[in-house]
């Protein structure tokens, strides 16, 4: 449906040297995946979105929209803006306060210029738009009587009034108070799935991106580091960037051991030898990072007895305990480095502090680079 190839668009910064935008970026999207472009301010997300949309220009490659291509860089080829068939919805959300909901849902319609729409067309379609979104009989409603709530669905409306093939969203829940945030995402979910229709996503917001995503692409420093489903990018990390910044989790320098077949053996800490996924190609065996979920590991007494078969263990000290409400974090102290683990709340922890960490291989990854 939508596919992106070596997409470029550079903006030099001749303060500080740093040049921002997207480099060489390529992704392709079935009909109807809800996509996600998710990393740090700065890092091109939105660049990549305004590019996709008409509203830049890139340097160079090639984007098409159900195989129809709206730019291509070496052919010198760039359709305008208002004949790309994509709905927007901006951060700001652009309601205009001097118009109605019908008004505003309308919009697209009545400045087309490729085509005419009848008063009846027009009503017929802002009804339909306002459905989808919930809004039944608020077309006479004046903008300012809106809630945020609202106001985003009203942007919903007006960015699918003209039956795009592609809805881009730019972080359109980052206005909206924490409650009424975590309310809209489960909501957005339902309205894009309802509609059936392929969405680009752009946040920073890791929980949003994994709660709504079929697919993820992680962007850092303009440049798309991995691309997968919430629980690849979650548990399989490419590297040590994506593993820190999708979510909470252990980073231990290693060095490489042996690799056979995706699983392989790492020595981390003082020289202790444990077993993990190994998805990728490590170049250099003595710069490894070792990824491990702190909700991934169980937490227990040490004992001295045998381990659970299978697990890796790694014995220390408890140095801190943070109550969270449903789940605690619990700060190990093993070989001068800090581990951290999630329990439940209620976990009963040992007098004496001394503790050993257990975690399957499963949920240990081997990722190329060293710890930052």
């Amino acid at each position: 449906m939508l596919r992106v190839e070596r997409l470029t668009k550079v903006f030099e910064n001749s303060t500080d040297q740093i040049a921002g935008g997207i480099r060489e970026a390529s992704f392709a999207l079935e009909p109807g995946t809800f996509f996600t472009m998710l990393g740090p301010s700065g890092c091109g997300k939105t660049t990549t979105l305004r590019c996709i949309a008409g509203l830049e220009t890139p340097d160079d490659g090639v984007i098409s929209v159900d195989g129809r291509v709206l730019f291509d860089g070496p052919m010198k080829m760039n359709v305008p803006v208002e004949q790309r068939a994509v709905g927007m919805v901006f951060q700001s959300y652009a309601i205009w306060p001097h118009m109605t909901v019908a008004e505003n849902v309308a919009f697209p319609l009545t400045v087309m210029k490729h085509r005419r729409h009848t008063r009846s067309e027009i009503e017929q379609a802002v009804a339909r738009a306002l459905a989808v979104v919930d809004l039944d009989g608020f077309q006479d409603r004046p903008a300012p009587r809106l809630s945020g709530g609202q106001q985003q669905r009203v942007a919903l409306a007006r960015a699918i009034v003209h039956e795009p093939r592609l809805l881009l969203l730019d972080e359109p829940l980052s206005n909206l108070d924490a409650q009424l945030r975590d309310e809209m995402r489960g909501e957005l979910k339902r309205l894009q799935s309802k509609i059936g229709i392929t969405t680009v996503y752009v946040t920073h917001d890791q929980s949003e991106a994994l709660a709504l995503s079929d697919q993820i692409a992680v962007i850092d420093q303009g440049r798309v580091r991995q691309v997968g489903s919430p629980q690849d990018i979650y548990f399989r990390p490419a590297n040590p960037f994506v593993a820190r910044f999708v979510g909470a989790t252990n980073l231990l320098a290693g060095r490489l051991i042996e690799a056979d077949n995706g699983r392989g053996s790492v020595k981390v800490l003082d020289n202790r030898a444990i077993r993990c996924l190994v998805p990728g190609a490590i170049a250099d065996p003595e710069a490894v990072s070792v990824s491990i979920r702190p909700e991934s590991i169980r937490l227990v007494p040490r004992s001295g007895g045998p381990v659970r078969a299978g697990d890796n263990c790694i014995s220390g000290s408890v140095r801190a305990v943070t109550f969270l409400g449903a789940t605690r974090r619990v700060d190990v102290e093993s070989d001068s480095f800090i581990m951290q683990v999630t329990t439940a709340a209620d976990l009963p922890l040992p007098a004496d502090g001394e503790v050993d960490l257990l975690f399957a291989p499963e949920r240990t990854v081997a990722l190329p680079g060293k710890v930052s």
